[in-house]
Parts: structure tokens; sequence; C-alpha cells
């Protein structure tokens, strides 16, 4: 049994549920719409990009509907128990946040044009929430697996808060880290693909209505 949380907010490693050192369940072998496998290693040539923003059913979604996309797969990061459960997720004492995986062929699309697309299909000033999902699990987080990766990071967040301010909007709270730091852990299988199992379920994605000047305009100063 959880002592959920009243208040979003971030456990200290200490008291982050320990969690275990194996996982509980096997992820499916290939992804239900692109029909490419799930976990790698990956072909030759592509690269891995993983984004937080908000309930990853829907994110997910946004994602493996991009030309480019090799494959998609949703899961947790960016907190301290090693491989969690989605109850022990939800019950906000892991740290972890819900992110999609994003394996895509840099020939076919830009980590540009999938950060421009991660920043307009959420708000990333609210903070532990998203909409009507509040906790830290549904924090807005960009883990980054390169340099470069990190520094166009930084680059379009600092761009986007220009003109979110300009609109009037607070400010960004996503954070940036390496990937490296925050090992991924896959999502149970239920979770893989949802809204393609489930056309009709809920998705939860939904942005500030500002466009991201990512690829088009840098940030002054």
């Amino acid at each position: 049994m959880f002592l959920y949380r009243r208040t979003p907010e971030m456990p200290t490693p200490e008291e982050a549920l320990k969690g275990r050192p194996d996982p509980e369940f096997t992820v499916p072998e290939r992804h239900t719409v692109l029909g490419n496998p799930l976990e790698g290693p990956y072909p030759a040539g592509l690269e891995v990009a993983d984004f937080a923003l908000g309930c990853f059913w829907g994110a997910e979604r946004t994602f493996w509907q991009t030309p480019g996309v090799w494959t998609t797969l949703v899961g947790y990061q960016g907190g301290y128990t090693e491989n969690p459960a989605y109850e022990e997720v939800c019950s906000g004492l892991t740290g972890h946040t819900e992110v999609v995986r994003v394996v895509y062929d840099p020939r076919k699309v830009s980590y540009e044009t999938l950060l421009k697309l991660f920043w307009e299909s959420h708000d990333p000033t609210q903070g532990h929430r998203q909409g009507n999902d509040v906790g830290t699990q549904y924090r807005s987080a960009i883990y980054t697996h390169t340099a470069a990766q990190a520094e166009a990071a930084a680059a379009s967040r600092a761009a986007y808060q220009q003109v979110l301010t300009s609109s009037g909007h607070g400010r960004i709270t996503t954070e940036i880290r390496p990937a490296a730091d925050h090992p991924f852990h896959p999502a149970e299988p239920y979770h893989q693909q949802y809204l393609d199992k489930n056309p009709g379920g809920y998705c939860g994605i939904g942005g500030t209505g500002v466009s991201c000047p990512v690829g088009v305009a840098k940030a002054e100063g």
C-alpha cells in the first residue's frame, strides 16, 4: 500500500520507493502501428529521443504519427525507483515522469522538428501537472542522448520562452537532463500504443496554441 502525496512534490532519493532489480513484465516485441521492434538495439543510423509531456498515451500517438519516426514506446524516467510499476509512479514516490521514447531516422525527420512537436503539444509552464492530470509524473522534461541534443533542447527552450512570454504565458518548467544519468524504464505492456488498442481512450494532449519557432528563429541575447 502506498502513501500518496496530497500535493505534487518530488521525493528525495531517501524517500523514494526502492523498486526492484528486474522488471516484472516483458515489453511486447513490436509496435502495433509501425510494426518495428520496441526495444533496441536499433538499426544503424537511427537516433533516440526521450520526451515527457503529460499522460504518455496521447503523447506517444502524437510521435508515432510523425513521418520519420521508426518506433515509440512509453516508460518512466527522471526519478529514483528502479523498474517501477505504474501504481508506484502514480503514488508520487518514485520521482519518475511519464516519458515517450522516440526512435527516429534523422535523414527523414530532424531532432529540431521533434522538439517543435514536443513544445506545441503541451503546456510546459504548468509544473507538476498537465491540464487536469496532476502529479510529478506529469511534469515536462527532455532527456538528451547527445551533446547536440542537449544544445538543441536548451536553445529551443529559450526560443519558446520568448514567444510564450510575449503571448502572456509564464515560465517554462521543463527540465533538460542527460538520459545517461536517468535510465528509461519501459512501462507495462498495456500502456504501449494504448490509443491504438483503445481508440476512444483518454488522450490528455493539448498545447498553449503558441507556435514554437524552432528551426525558424533563435532566442536573442
